[in-house]
């Protein structure tokens, strides 16, 4: 089964100490799909008092049974930064969910078979036992989970008319494992899934943006919208985006043939960066378009400053969702500036302006949004040829770094001392004025011909 031996370690002592352990949850199920394992997750029927006995170092500050077992020389997720912790459960039964989120009274169970009945989705209640660390472990699956995985089938456990509105956040979750897993999700499944769509709105935003981006993050981020679009669960998540549909963008001699709405989803599906929130960031590019919407002497419809209305409609969603301030400024700068030109005959200085409006750190994300743009507004080809020059060019100016008011021959000291001024928003307004002259022609930033702009500026 492919099992780190550290997860073996842990399991075994449970074993020894007279416990019933099984590994449970999403690792069995990408076990069985022989997918990669990022968190495991066991389930015993010790107390939390008694893995603290058997685990020193294992930390327990919850009221579910959640114990965590630190590992010492296995990263989860295979990366140094990764806190390398087992959750440990001991079998529970829950009951009387007041906030569509938590259970009002949570209890130990007895069984294996208990616990697994308050999981979520079939695929997800499977629990494996250990025997000898080979393929005949053993597979406790009450619920037939394990014909779910082979028939790529998202289920709900038991009644479906009972899951969602004991756990509303398992509405999104649902269409997660679906755009993760390339499944389909069971019709009963389905049918209350849109039933109680709008129990979503009761769950914690940041719950909500996290389900959202894993969606936007999965191999079928597109498929995954398209869900949320269907299910009506978009409607409550993100209306703005819903406002595109049946806003036409076609124009004569345009490539656009689709509404506003369709062009989003589709900029999203071809955008080639695997970064959520640059994906997230291509999804809503076009938000502000219907909000300015107008048409032209000759009847055609136009989007003025469609970006500047798309970056503040954008903002109120980051802030909605509670995104934290370093993604929201990202996201909201991509959109506010995606309308760059790509005209050939642009200036080197137009081109650093458009380094520095960006952020060097986010000129890639940017190009990677303009060709979800492109793609998703039915172009054939990815990058135009005055894309790729662009592209050059940037490239050209980053190296070495893009020329900035630090690299001026003069600073603000030389502006004080040539016009005997005192520190002041005087000396800023000159550099500035320097900068952007000089930004203009490269050649001027020489100590001399600023030295004598200064005193013709004073």
């Amino acid at each position: 089964m492919n099992i780190p031996a550290e997860i073996i370690k842990i399991y075994k002592k449970f074993e020894e100490a007279g416990f019933e352990i099984y590994l449970v949850g999403g690792c069995v199920r990408n076990l069985l799909l022989k997918k990669h394992v990022k968190d495991w997750d066991m389930a015993t029927n010790a107390t939390p008092e008694d893995m603290l006995k058997l685990f020193p170092n294992a930390f327990y500050d919850n009221q579910f049974g959640t114990v965590g077992i630190p590992l010492k020389d296995f990263r989860i997720a295979d990366t140094p930064e990764h806190p390398g912790v087992v959750e440990t459960t001991t079998y529970r039964t829950e009951h009387g969910y007041i906030d569509r989120r938590h259970p009002q009274k949570v209890s130990w169970g007895k069984t294996i078979e208990e616990d697994l009945s308050r999981r979520d989705f079939t695929i997800n209640a499977i629990a494996l036992k250990i025997e000898n660390g080979t393929t005949s472990d053993k597979i406790i699956d009450p619920f037939d989970g394990s014909s779910d995985l082979k028939k790529k089938i998202i289920k709900a456990v038991g009644d479906p008319k009972k899951r969602f509105k004991e756990d509303a956040l398992r509405l999104m979750r649902a269409i997660r494992f679906a755009a993760q897993l390339s499944f389909t999700i069971d019709e009963q499944t389905w049918i209350e899934i849109t039933k109680d769509a709008s129990l979503i709105k009761e769950i914690s935003s940041e719950r909500v943006r996290d389900e959202l981006l894993k969606i936007i993050g999965s191999n079928f981020p597109y498929e995954g919208i398209i869900l949320l679009r269907n299910s009506t669960l978009l409607d409550h998540i993100m209306p703005e985006l819903i406002e595109g549909i049946d806003v036409s963008q076609v124009r004569p001699g345009r490539h656009h043939t689709t509404d506003v709405f369709t062009h989003n989803l589709l900029s999203l599906k071809f955008c080639p960066s695997d970064d959520p929130i640059v994906r997230f960031a291509t999804l809503l590019h076009d938000v502000g378009k219907p909000k300015v919407a107008t048409t032209d002497k000759n009847g055609f419809v136009i989007f003025h400053n469609h970006e500047i209305a798309g970056a503040q409609i954008t903002r109120e969603i980051c802030d909605r969702l509670k995104f934290s301030k370093k993604d929201r400024e990202k996201i909201v700068n991509l959109i506010r500036w995606h309308m760059f030109t790509v005209d050939e005959k642009i200036t080197d200085a137009a081109v650093r302006r458009f380094i520095r409006r960006v952020g060097v750190e986010n000129v890639k994300d940017m190009m990677d949004l303009r060709i979800g743009d492109r793609l998703g507004g039915g172009t054939q080809t990815a990058e135009s040829w005055r894309l790729k020059l662009f592209k050059k060019r940037v490239e050209e100016q980053l190296a070495p770094l893009p020329f900035s008011v630090n690299d001026l021959a003069i600073d603000g000291n030389d502006i004080m001392k040539i016009l005997n001024i005192k520190p002041g928003p005087r000396v800023g307004e000159l550099l500035q004025k320097l900068f952007e002259e000089v930004d203009e022609d490269l050649s001027k930033n020489k100590k001399e011909y600023l030295t004598k702009r200064i005193q013709e500026l004073k």
